[in-house]
């Protein structure tokens, strides 16, 4: 049978489809407006640092709404995209309980997030969170312990830390010698520091044993060394110095040296209530008894690990040919401007009363079988 031939499609010919009537959505001129918020407000609340501090992000030029560039006093809505050094950041519109976070720090570490130094930071402690940062609110120098408050609320470390707010902080200070009567008065009254006048809203002598005595104070600034450098006007040095209280906080008995305590959700609107901040209308989330036990624990924070910056890293062009990198670490380098040969790693010791096999240790070789012809061969 012959197979017809295909019909040939004709050019001019038009497929009709069924058409379907669209309606082209139009805005409503009646709806109220997107609510706005304003950029700053957001970022303070997302927990990269305070409103003033945001406004001075915004105006470096770093921060984008929709691709543009943002300026100081813009107002999102929640659909705009807003960029932080070119990553997107999710803003809470609706404000959400922030994290408090108590901390008694041990001497020997520094409240700073980047130390060129290496030295040991309290941020190398924390736990993560997952929007946000942790904040440090107020600070302590390397030889003194003590309450540290950690909060990821810009707002909230800012109503605690402006001078203008004049929040008390409370020490406990040792001293290596006693004051007098008149010298008590003096730092109660003002005394003249590098940096202005300084004085003690309250002092109270705490007794001590021997050389060593302990004083209460109370000053509403946090000037760099200001308790060490009020005592040592007098000659007296600050041999142990104590925050024990932060505003309404205070350092609860039960968390020793080196451990955490977070705030309950209860406790931090409280705060919030104190620093006059706007609550959450959302109800408090109900936890469960895993998590009001765990809230209520104290823990020793487990330190994390640093990964490795770019530039510590060993570059290739540093590295013998033949040896491998791994991890950014180079086995058998050569030492940085060193021209030498590269350094091996040093293998196991062989111990000195180790005997070397020689040759007469072998076992002598045992005679060869002879042949059955060459036995017969040999008798007669």
């Amino acid at each position: 049978m012959a197979r017809p031939f295909k019909q040939q499609r004709d050019p001019q010919r038009t497929v009709r489809r069924p058409t379907t009537n669209f309606t082209k959505l139009v805005a409503d001129s009646n709806a109220p407006p997107e609510p706005t918020q304003r950029l700053h407000k957001l970022l303070a609340l997302a927990g990269l640092g305070s409103r003033r501090d945001m406004e001075t992000l915004i105006a470096s030029g770093r921060v984008t709404i929709n691709g543009q560039t943002a300026m100081v006093g813009a107002g999102v809505t929640q659909h705009d995209i807003v960029r932080v050094d070119s990553r997107p950041l999710k803003l809470p519109f609706e404000a959400e309980l922030p994290l408090v976070l108590l901390y008694h720090k041990p001497e020997g570490e520094i409240v700073s997030q980047d130390d060129p130094e290496g030295r040991a930071t309290v941020f190398d402690k924390l736990p993560k969170v997952k929007h946000g940062k942790w904040i440090a609110i107020g600070r302590l120098d390397m030889n003194t312990s003590g309450l540290l408050i950690f909060t990821t609320s810009g707002d909230l470390a800012n109503r605690f830390m402006h001078p203008r707010y004049e929040v008390e902080r409370e020490y406990a200070v040792r001293i290596f010698g006693e004051l007098t009567e008149g010298q008590m008065t003096q730092l109660a009254e003002g005394i003249e520091l590098e940096d202005g006048p300084a004085n003690f809203d309250s002092i109270t002598a705490q007794g001590g044993e021997g050389a060593n005595h302990w004083y209460q104070v109370v000053l509403r600034e946090g000037r760099n060394r200001e308790v060490r450098r009020l005592f040592e006007a007098f000659q007296l040095p600050v041999s142990r110095l104590m925050r024990v209280r932060f505003g309404p906080v205070n350092l609860p008995p039960r968390v020793k040296r080196g451990q955490m305590l977070k705030l309950e959700q209860k406790q931090v609107v409280d705060l919030l209530e104190w620093a006059g901040l706007e609550v959450p209308k959302a109800p408090l989330r109900q936890l469960t008894q895993r998590e009001k036990d765990k809230a209520t624990t104290v823990f020793m924070p487990k330190v994390r690990k640093q990964r490795m910056s770019v530039l510590d890293r060993v570059p290739r062009e540093a590295a013998d040919g033949n040896n491998k990198l791994y991890r950014g670490k180079s086995v058998g380098a050569r030492a940085e401007g060193s021209k030498g040969p590269a350094i091996k790693k040093p293998g196991p010791k062989k111990s000195a009363n180790r005997r070397v096999r020689q040759t007469s240790d072998l076992p002598a070789e045992a005679p060869k079988m002879q042949k059955k012809s060459d036995r017969n061969r040999g008798r007669g």
